[in-house]
């Protein structure tokens, strides 16, 4: 009987060079445009472009939940300015009267008239210390928070008053000034804010700190030497200088609620 032969089986295709090369250990990997595929792998990826920070011109603003203190204040100072500007003159009169930071409200309740004549604006909410106010401690609270800009501000109020108020009833005893001085009508928040301005500027950049104390200081300097209001207007660079002494504190503060990450 005659034997047949089994019928040929056909082997499989062989598959391209490519195709196999990741499976033999022993057959180079074949270039592409590209080098490898390990080579890709291994190329570093291009660091991300950091993205610029989007200006936010209402952070400018204080706000309830980000600057309260700044905003409280700010609410309250406007309540008071409305009664300057609308209430009757006397009673106006009587207020402010009542709230002057002068020796002899001094001498009998420091503390009720410190506090008082805090609560007004010379010149009303468009005056240049009103908006520099709101602009100077908005920056201040996001930067060191709002116990510590109420205790910068009350620091500037505080001292630039007894140290302005304190001659003038020394002058008194001395004779070198009538008793009238005694009387002199003081209230407003500039002392508060020119010491704000001074901290501040200790927590900019060079660029920005050098024109912001330049620019007030000269202006001091202006009104200083016009000699309308000689007292207030050394009470403003006293203030000042009170806000640039406290640098090495706000910049522990700042450095502080920034924490490692952003020291």
């Amino acid at each position: 009987m005659e034997r047949t032969a089994p019928p040929h089986e056909t082997a499989p295709p062989t598959p391209p060079v490519a195709d196999v090369s990741g499976l033999l250990d022993g057959m180079p990997r074949q270039r592409g445009p590209y080098g490898t595929a390990d080579a890709r792998e291994r190329e570093p990826v291009p660091a991300a472009v950091p993205r610029l920070r989007a200006l936010r011109p209402w952070r400018l603003l204080p706000t309830p939940t980000g600057t309260p203190f700044t905003f409280g204040y700010a609410t309250l100072l406007c309540l008071t300015s409305l009664i300057s500007a609308h209430a009757d003159p006397a009673l106006v009169h009587a207020l402010l009267q009542g709230s002057s930071t002068d020796v002899a409200h001094l001498v009998r309740s420091p503390g009720l008239v410190l506090i008082g004549s805090a609560l007004w604006v010379a010149g009303g909410v468009t005056s240049p210390f009103a908006i520099a106010f709101v602009l100077v401690l908005t920056a201040l609270e996001r930067r060191i928070g709002s116990l510590r800009t109420a205790g910068v501000f009350l620091l500037g109020h505080v001292l630039a008053t007894l140290t302005t108020e304190v001659p003038v009833g020394l002058a008194v005893l001395a004779g070198h000034l009538p008793g009238s001085s005694l009387h002199r009508l003081d209230y407003g928040v500039s002392f508060g804010v020119a010491a704000g301005i001074g901290a501040l500027a200790g927590l900019l950049p060079l660029w920005l700190r050098l024109p912001l104390l330049s620019a007030f200081g000269w202006m001091l300097l202006q009104d200083l030497l016009a000699f309308t209001d000689p007292m207030t207007n050394w009470g403003h660079l006293i203030a000042l200088g009170i806000g640039i002494a406290t640098w090495p504190v706000v910049r522990r503060w700042y450095a502080t609620r920034l924490g490692p990450a952003g020291g």
